[in-house]
């Protein structure tokens, strides 16, 4: 039952205690004043009066009662109180011992840890039973819950230190097998311009780097397994004593650490965004190799590893697990992140885009692992810096592709290209397409973001016939982004060499260098995974263009020259006889012809083998065939005198040509 607040309830013995404090009170008032009133001595005779109508217990009784009841209060009070101070010095007595011992327990063998485990934790146990009794500041078990309080903190401190030791102690070495790395220092590649290689390393400077899509995760031992036990024993003493905080703190660090080695043994050093921005490509490019190869390992070997210890330790997926493994990784996770957020800000220059694929597509790869991870909403600002490092750096991608095209454009030349042959622009671009499909799946996916319209209104191959060839035998089934933006590439290119070829004064050699470099273009296209993409219509297109100009550069070259082998204009006016005159002229202008070709079209080029053997061999049945047919007409009005070469001579010359070395014709039946 509830008792009001003013009516207070006062125990029978607080009671009896305050009338004696009143009769003393009294008692000692009368003693010093001599004098009392006439209503004092009422009072106080009403008071005698009242105390003889009490009974009143015999001393003796009274006496033997209360000493009983003290007696056994006493005893009681004193052997509780006891029995916890006992209990608080032994406890204190090995907690102690400690710390005047500058070595560490757990060096001293499992006893030792034991014993100390233990009365650390029946430190503990005191506190909670000392607790429940919710004892004032007057009660003399209060003192002993501060005593037991101070142990505690002595022992959990000693606890986190040797928490700290065994963790750091223990470190297992990174294994040599995962850190072998080998890069070249240098890509050749000029970062100012996308033709400055010379034609025999096109090919290889754009080989791509294997990067393997399907790493093993591999769990090693960061900490002697030996020791996990131990450390388990010693977190949870920490976490049931509500040293959760001094706990997780130390192995964040300790791991912390042991994290920051890990990216040292694998060279990965620590740079700011201005420092990426402002390094050379050639240094650049290496490390993108190694943080490429680094942040596979990192993740699905050491990352994997850093997760599965903290499981070990405190709990599999228990939050406290996660909480330390993100605040331990979090700062070396990011410095790599750093790394691909400066790669995607940086210049968007078309050497750097397989590089960046590769980032892309290692990042892409990982990122499942990552998200694994990285759980909850504790490991959620690590798991969206991943993602958006990953969307920057596909946004890098389509950037850098669409850079590539424009640089295609651009790309004027005042001079000729000596010989006429492949121009280092055309090797280029095949072979950096030709690269670009071992990245397929990626480039479709992010360069669908671009509108296809636009891709179809830039590339005039995209007409109502190429969009047939994507459905003709040994194309693709439906033109895909990535099938748009190539097609496009391949029609700026074409652009680029007519405007390229018209710096040619000759004629001939004007279509003999589009010839050269459209057929390069249809052979890497057949030749390679670009067939799939541009699909066969397209090759026989090319294949139909690059032979419509063998056949103008024929015409160009030699048309004037098979002239004079005719018979036209070399009679005699008025008759059908043939002036001699004229016909040695003829031939002797014949030879100045071929002669003149001769000196200027061996100087040309055709690097291709088969190429250069046809066009020899087109060139040699027109012009042997007309001078054996000449030389059969006339050769009754023609000595030896007037013939410089026979027909034999001249098959043998047309040898010589499109060699890319100039010869001259200075000695008949010499060569």
């Amino acid at each position: 039952m509830a008792v009001e607040e003013s009516e207070p309830v006062i125990p029978e013995l607080e009671r009896e205690e305050n009338l004696i404090a009143a009769a003393r009170h009294i008692v000692k008032a009368l003693g010093s004043n001599k004098n009392l009133t006439t209503d004092a001595k009422k009072i106080l005779a009403d008071l005698g009066s009242k105390l003889s109508s009490m009974s009143i217990p015999s001393e003796m009784e009274e006496g033997k009662e209360g000493e009983e009841d003290e007696e056994e209060e006493e005893e009681e009070e004193e052997g509780g109180v006891n029995a916890t101070e006992d209990r608080i010095n032994v406890i204190q007595e090995k907690i102690m011992r400690w710390e005047e011992d500058q070595s560490m327990i757990w060096d001293l063998g499992p006893e030792e840890a034991s014993e100390y485990l233990n009365a650390a934790n029946e430190a503990r146990r005191l506190i909670e039973k000392l607790e429940s009794f919710n004892l004032s500041k007057d009660d003399q078990e209060y003192k002993l819950l501060q005593r037991a309080y101070s142990v505690l903190q002595t022992a959990m401190a000693r606890l986190e230190e040797e928490f700290r030791n065994l963790l750091i102690q223990n470190r297992q070495p990174f294994e040599p097998e995962y850190v072998s790395f080998r890069s070249s220092e240098e890509d050749p590649v000029d970062e100012n311009s996308i033709v400055s290689l010379g034609d025999e390393s096109v090919e290889e400077s754009l080989q791509r780097d294997s990067v393997s899509r399907a790493a093993e995760e591999h769990i090693i031992d960061l900490v002697h397994p030996g020791v996990i036990p131990d450390l388990r024993c010693i977190a949870n003493l920490l976490f049931a004593s509500n040293y959760v905080q001094e706990c997780s703190h130390a192995y964040t660090i300790v791991r912390r650490d042991a994290l920051d080695e890990c990216l040292f043994i694998l060279e990965m050093e620590r740079l700011s965004i201005e420092d990426v921005l402002k390094m050379e490509w050639g240094t650049l490019n290496s490390k993108i190799k190694r943080w490429i190869w680094a942040l596979k390992i990192f993740v699905r070997v050491y990352l994997a590893s850093e997760r599965w210890l903290s499981d070990q330790i405190f709990g599999e997926g228990e939050p406290v697990s996660i909480a330390c493994f993100v605040d331990a990784s979090k700062a070396s996770i990011l410095q790599l992140l750093n790394f691909g957020e400066a790669m995607s800000i940086g210049p968007h220059k078309p050497e750097k885009l397989f590089r960046i694929l590769d980032m892309y597509e290692v990042l892409a790869d990982l990122m499942p692992d990552l998200d694994s991870l990285y759980l909850d909403d504790v490991g959620s600002s690590v798991r969206i810096e991943c993602h958006e490092v990953l969307k920057r750096l596909g946004d890098c991608v389509r950037v850098t592709f669409i850079e590539f095209e424009n640089a295609i454009a651009a790309n004027a030349s005042t001079n000729p290209f000596i010989g006429g042959g492949i121009h280092p622009l055309t090797r280029y671009v095949m072979n950096y397409l030709r690269t670009l499909t071992d990245y397929s799946e990626s480039l479709n996916l992010l360069l669908k973001d671009r509108d296809e319209e636009d891709a179809i209104s830039l590339s005039p191959d995209m007409s109502p016939g190429t969009e047939e060839d994507s459905k003709s035998p040994g194309s693709p089934s439906g033109v895909s982004s990535m099938t748009l933006h190539f097609r496009s590439v391949a029609s700026v290119l074409e652009s680029n060499l007519e405007e390229k070829s018209l710096l040619y004064k000759e004629v001939p050699l004007q279509h003999l260098f589009l010839m050269n470099n459209l057929h390069y273009m249809a052979e890497k296209v057949k030749g390679s995974e670009l067939r799939l993409i541009y699909g066969d219509e397209w090759i026989r297109k090319r294949n139909w263009k690059f032979q419509q100009h063998a056949m103008k550069y024929e015409r160009a070259s030699w048309s004037s020259i098979l002239n004079l082998l005719k018979d036209e204009g070399i009679h005699v006016p008025g008759t059908t006889s043939i002036s001699k005159t004229l016909l040695r002229e003829r031939l002797r202008s014949f030879y100045l012809g071929f002669e003149d070709v001769y000196r200027i079209q061996t100087a040309w080029l055709i690097p291709d083998v088969q190429l250069r053997e046809d066009l020899r061999i087109s060139i040699s049945l027109k012009v042997i065939q007309a001078y054996r047919t000449f030389f059969g007409r006339h050769n009754c009005h023609l000595n030896d005198k007037y013939i410089k070469y026979n027909a034999d001579d001249l098959e043998n010359y047309l040898l010589d040509f499109f060699e890319g070395s100039q010869k001259c014709l200075q000695n008949p039946h010499r060569r």
